[in-house]
């Protein structure tokens, strides 16, 4: 394959900059080692699109992030994405702890954030009527929002390969080619992609991409822990609630989600093992106590789900630059928070820098008539459940509409189909379940799992021991061909597929 750029990385920065380069007459082409995009930290971080006032000043966070989180409302118009401007509000209960919160103000007015303001007394709790009795102060900030991250970061990635560029998913670079110090592209598990530019945007692996060049840069995950409670506790809070942020994080926060959920965490610890996802009972309790200082009130007991996701750390500040060793590398590095709330940001600073680089190495760059800025409305029947006509009216034109398949998130057939049919098809179960959200109900997928393996079965011509949950290394498609080999029928098969599902993070 013979393209001009290669994007190594399919979070929510690689598929950023991907639709943003799909704006001009170039072959781009996005390879992500994973079976679907957004399977790193973009998948399973707080879904907060922050103001952007505690950034420190001259730093690449934030710049971004503030002259990102204006384009929140019409990129997720155009994306057909859930964003709700809902506001945060950082917490205080000491005289410290509002001199804090004076200083981020003046830091965000600075940077000229409109709105926010010290609230206390009765206000406060009027905003908050469930917030911690003796919470005195908090700084409220109304550019603040909430995303579901990995339907943005999907998103990004459909309207990029609607424009022209290629995702080729489960497919690792394992070596960069170079004569001498340029470029001549990336050898990968499947094979030679010949490229001019290559982009290094693959999180808390970016430091072994840029090692295949001579890079020197070091990624530390630092790892965030999450709980997640049932939709009766969704509207507990009003907006995202902070405690006073420390140096290593943000601080616990409880916030709202985009589809009615609750979620609290994360904590924040580095460690060295960057598959390491694993939720463990002292960082459970340690978030537990830490989000109760907030909402005393919240109960464990609803928890439906608890993950983590890894936060790629290289330094205090993003790394976004082109390669002082090798011509045509363009490294995007360390993009931990606010790296979600500064996506659209990066990627158009990533842009310029591949027209620095286009113009050293005589690569044509323009920009396209035709470049499509929206996706089509997507169909979802939980979001139609207060007026019913349009959907009777699909359900008329397609019968699948009116076969619910999740109960708990009222998830029909025909949004499962529509989910494996878009631009980058979900083909596992786990894809269909961040399209879908077929699976992230009360019972994670104990009910609609099994059925959700026949459709995607059905609709690709496979067998059902093929659909795995995550990809062709999945340990349950291991299991399922062990036991079908040692005699077991295959509906007991997906059941323990489905039941397995229910046990890792969304």
């Amino acid at each position: 394959m013979k393209v001009d750029v290669v994007i190594s990385g399919g979070g929510v920065t690689g598929t950023a900059i991907a639709r943003e380069l799909s704006r001009f007459n170039l072959d781009v082409v996005l390879v992500e080692k994973e079976d679907d995009v957004t399977m790193g930290t973009s998948k399973a971080n707080s879904g907060i699109i922050h103001a952007g006032y505690n950034a420190e000043a001259g730093t690449f966070k934030r710049e971004l992030n503030v002259k990102a989180n204006p384009k929140f409302d019409k990129i997720c118009n155009d994306l057909k994405v859930p964003f709700k401007r809902i506001g945060s509000m950082v917490i205080g209960f000491t005289e410290e702890d509002l001199e804090v919160l004076k200083a981020e103000k003046q830091n965000g007015e600075k940077m000229g954030i409109e709105g926010m303001e010290i609230v206390e007394c009765e206000r406060l709790f009027e905003m908050e009527p469930n917030l911690n009795p003796e919470a005195k102060y908090a700084l409220y900030a109304p550019t603040a929002g909430i995303i579901s991250p990995y339907e943005f970061t999907i998103a990004l990635a459909d309207n990029a390969v609607v424009n022209g560029a290629k995702v080729l998913l489960e497919t690792e670079v394992v070596d960069i080619k170079m004569d001498e110090e340029k470029i001549l592209g990336v050898e990968t598990t499947k094979g030679f992609i010949e490229a001019k530019i290559i982009i290094n945007a693959a999180g808390v692996y970016a430091d072994k991409i840029g090692a295949m060049s001579g890079e020197s840069f070091k990624v530390i995950p630092r790892k965030g822990e999450y709980h997640l409670l049932d939709k009766k506790w969704g509207s507990v809070v009003n907006h995202v609630l902070f405690l006073v942020p420390n140096k290593k994080s943000k601080g616990i926060l409880v916030t709202p989600t985009v589809h009615g959920n609750l979620l609290f965490g994360p904590n924040s610890n580095e460690i060295t093992d960057k598959e390491d996802l694993a939720v463990t009972k002292a960082g459970m309790d340690e978030i537990y106590e830490g989000v109760r200082k907030i909402i005393p009130s919240i109960n464990r007991r609803d928890v439906i789900a608890s993950f983590s996701g890894l936060r790629a750390t290289a330094g205090e500040d993003f790394i976004i630059e082109t390669s002082k060793k090798t011509k045509g590398l363009i490294n995007v590095v360390g993009i931990q928070s606010p790296g979600l709330s500064a996506a659209p940001a990066i990627a158009e600073m990533v842009v310029d820098l591949v027209k620095e680089v286009s113009s050293d190495i005589s690569m044509e760059m323009s920009l396209k008539d035709n470049f499509q800025e929206t996706l089509p409305e997507l169909h979802h029947l939980a979001d139609n459940l207060d007026s019913m006509d349009s959907w009777e009216k699909l359900v008329k034109i397609n019968p699948a509409y009116g076969e619910i398949i999740c109960r708990c998130e009222k998830v029909t057939k025909g949004e499962i189909l529509e989910a494996i049919r878009r631009p980058v098809p979900a083909k596992t179960l786990d894809a269909i379940k961040r399209r879908t959200r077929s699976g992230m109900g009360r019972c994670q997928g104990g009910f609609c799992g099994t059925k959700v393996v026949e459709i995607i079965a059905e609709e690709l011509g496979v067998s059902p021991l093929k659909v795995t949950k995550k990809g062709s290394g999945d340990i349950g498609l291991i299991m399922a061909r062990r036991m079908t080999l040692e005699g077991a029928n295959v509906k007991a098969v997906l059941e323990i597929m489905s039941f397995s599902s229910g046990l890792v993070e969304i």
